[in-house]
């Protein structure tokens, strides 16, 4: 049992050191030691994730408060607000992205089962960013506007389990359609996103790697109808057509045909024109897709409300890169534990129920037996033994 473990351990045993060490040893992280370890930082800046810390001050009086509980949480270097600022602007903010993308590649086969909430086989994604406002004269190298700075948070989630990808931070002035150079495409899996990436020559890349997309078309866009379909217009459906670009330069990126779906969106009191080059799913079921895209807006929506992406502990683009990176890894490993102790509670209510047991000294599951647990720990329970399901 982990009755002499506090929580805050327990839920970093599912963070892999071996990993992590292997990440830090790639960037150079712990070459000239300063007795303050990225192990260290990223300890730090998960509780502050994790409890909603306001500042460097803040993290460091609430750690410094249960000092006598520290090392058993892991912490070897002493916490203190200039320690962990020198961290953040030094230790190279690949090593938490490599990291991060370590327990996305755990998280993944987790909840490869999730249901879409229609039929359909095969990976989803959806691809969309964030932008996180930040004042440029505090973070000059964030530019943005004239006045403004921004970076923006681009973003590939696999639609079972909302798990993101893959994720890549720019500066505010960065389209959104470039990042589609940045991505492989996958042969058979469906990538969903809304127009603004919409640019023929790139997603004929998607065609050429045997992978689907489904956008949303402009008004400027030309097209001429091939072959038109049957649709149940009760469903929604207006229409379902095989069209081929008109205009010279669009059918030079893009020479193959396309599908265009019409839908009209009763609740929102407008019609959706679709653009896949996927022929073999029933038109229906191309709104759907679409539809679903909604889950990486809440995704966006969530990180921002319930970790600390909005408000920074440090001004230079390491300091940023590093805690938005550390938030992903937070968010995906909190994604882990909900899956190896099979919790029923939503990712909020977990996030909710740390935030106020880190410091307590019981088996993880303990806390969470008013919040959904379907396992209820016996007296003779190997806690260990859960760890590694």
């Amino acid at each position: 049992m982990n009755l002499g473990r506090t929580v805050f351990a327990q839920l970093m045993s599912h963070a892999p050191m071996y990993e992590f060490k292997k990440c830090v040893s790639r960037y150079g992280g712990d070459r000239r030691p300063r007795g303050f370890s990225c192990w260290d930082q990223f300890l730090c800046l998960s509780f502050a994730q994790l409890t909603y810390r306001e500042s460097l001050r803040d993290i460091q009086a609430c750690l410094r408060s249960v000092q006598g509980k520290l090392y058993h949480m892991g912490f070897r270097g002493r916490v203190s607000k200039s320690t962990l600022s020198d961290a953040n602007e030094v230790h190279d903010w690949r090593i938490y992205a490599d990291f991060a993308h370590v327990l996305i590649a755990v998280a993944r086969p987790m909840y490869s089962n999730e249901s879409l909430g229609f039929d359909l086989d095969g990976t989803v994604y959806a691809l969309d960013s964030t932008t996180i406002d930040l004042c440029l004269s505090v973070f000059p190298w964030a530019h943005f506007q004239s006045s403004k700075g921004a970076v923006k948070m681009h973003t590939l989630l696999d639609l079972r389990g909302s798990i993101p990808t893959f994720i890549e931070i720019s500066d505010g002035k960065y389209a959104d359609v470039r990042i589609l150079d940045e991505i492989v495409p996958e042969p058979g899996s469906f990538y969903v996103m809304d127009r603004g990436y919409l640019d023929f020559e790139r997603l004929h890349m998607f065609q050429r790697s045997g992978a689907f997309f489904v956008t949303r078309t402009k008004s400027n866009v030309l097209m001429r109808r091939r072959y038109s379909r049957n649709v149940d217009f009760s469903t929604g459906l207006i229409s379902d057509h095989t069209v081929v670009l008109e205009t010279a330069d669009s059918f030079k990126h893009y020479p193959d045909p396309l599908r265009r779906v019409r839908y009209r969106d009763v609740e929102q009191d407008t019609t959706l024109v679709f653009l896949t080059n996927n022929f073999g799913l029933s038109a229906l079921t191309i709104a759907q897709l679409y539809k679903s895209r909604w889950k990486v807006e809440l995704f966006f929506k969530w990180i921002k409300q319930h970790l600390r992406i909005k408000a920074f502990y440090g001004n230079g683009e390491n300091a940023v890169k590093a805690q938005i990176w550390t938030a992903i890894a937070v968010y995906v490993l909190v994604a882990i534990l909900k899956k190896r102790l099979a919790l029923e509670a939503s990712l909020f209510q977990i996030l909710q129920v740390l935030s106020v047991t880190l410091f307590e000294k019981t088996p993880i599951l303990w806390a969470f037996d008013d919040t959904g647990s379907i396992e209820t720990p016996a007296a003779n329970s190997n806690q260990l033994r859960l760890l590694d399901l």
